[in-house]
């Protein structure tokens, strides 16, 4: 079975438990592949918890779910220095946290005060937590998995433009279609009422995600593509050469992690579509998740109730691909 066989394994997995929700499924996929983080928003029920558990049943992984309140400390996630006694001699021993699992639920981010989204911002950029002075390194295979609930704003931190930043994508999650909700009673149903998930016998190694990262490495972008993925970024930060009215909607645009993510995300749907090249449809298949977190709309924009969707693709109406 090659690699990509067994992706697509692990997607029709996790397509078993997570019903009327593909595109999520999907973006987790995308997001491991990666080696990105996801910020996932949706309203409570819409299967987020639900979704990273299937993917970590399906991994050999460590799975850590940290349920974010306004009275977490940065050592209730980072791990902290521990006084032991060990034959009349008293040492410091650093005790992990539940952050150095593979696949990390970080529920509710929102909740968390600064300085705990401060250590969650060094994971999930550098890899690594500082405590006491002293850097630890995480897991090879590490992905943060967010979520945030759209309409509850009580006892919330927004999130700082610095760390929005560092998601690779910002996947909406909606509500399911009513022949999906039928299977989703029926599936509850065959659980016992939800808690008795049957585990998945056929996980795959680790190995295989560093070899499809390897592999994904080698997917061809032409200089076509790339010129794209550089327009359609620049036309978030200069949209007045395309349209005074697009200019008007767009406070500040997209970073340069933008057009990195643009480029790895395509390749990786390219990749899982078995080919060795990326296409417009690759770029613009991920180009709502990837831009949706990472632009500041204007009054005139919240005015007019033009969400960021709306702006994205009147970018992609603006912005040609060079022949």
């Amino acid at each position: 079975m090659t690699t990509l066989d067994q992706i697509k394994k692990l997607k029709e997995e996790m397509s078993k438990s997570i019903i009327g929700q593909e595109h999520i499924v999907e973006r987790l996929v995308i997001g491991l592949l990666s080696n990105g983080n996801l910020l996932v928003e949706g309203l409570p029920g819409l299967a987020k918890t639900r979704a990273v558990k299937s993917l970590a049943l399906g991994i050999e992984s460590d799975f850590s779910r940290i349920q974010f309140t306004p009275d977490l400390l940065p050592s209730d996630v980072t791990g902290s220095e521990m006084l032991y006694e060990d034959a009349g001699k008293h040492t410091f021993r650093f005790e992990e946290g539940p952050l150095f699992g593979n696949i990390i639920l970080a529920d509710e981010i929102n909740r968390a005060p600064a300085k705990v989204q401060s250590a969650m911002l060094e994971a999930m950029e550098e890899r690594q937590i500082t405590v006491s002075g002293k850097t630890h390194k995480l897991p090879e295979l590490f992905m943060v998995m967010a979520t945030q609930n759209p309409v509850e704003q009580e006892g919330t931190y927004p999130l700082p433009e610095a760390q929005m930043d560092r998601f690779l994508m910002h996947v909406n999650i909606e509500y399911p279609s009513e022949e999906a909700e039928m299977q989703v009673l029926e599936l509850v149903r065959s659980e016992g009422g939800g808690h008795n998930e049957k585990p998945n016998n056929t996980k795959i190694p680790q190995s295989v995600i560093f070899e499809a990262r390897e592999e994904i490495a080698k997917v061809k972008s032409s200089p076509e593509i790339d010129r794209y993925i550089i327009d359609l970024v620049f036309a978030t930060r200069f949209p007045a050469r395309y349209s005074d009215e697009l200019a008007s909607f767009i406070d500040i645009g997209a970073s340069p992690r933008a057009s990195i993510a643009l480029d790895k995300c395509a390749r990786t749907v390219a990749w899982l579509n078995a080919r060795d090249f990326v296409t417009p449809e690759d770029v613009r298949n991920v180009l709502h998740d990837i831009l949706r977190h990472r632009l500041t709309l204007s009054y005139e924009a919240m005015a007019k109730s033009k969400s960021a969707d709306d702006i994205i693709s009147m970018i992609v109406d603006n912005v040609a691909i060079s022949a």
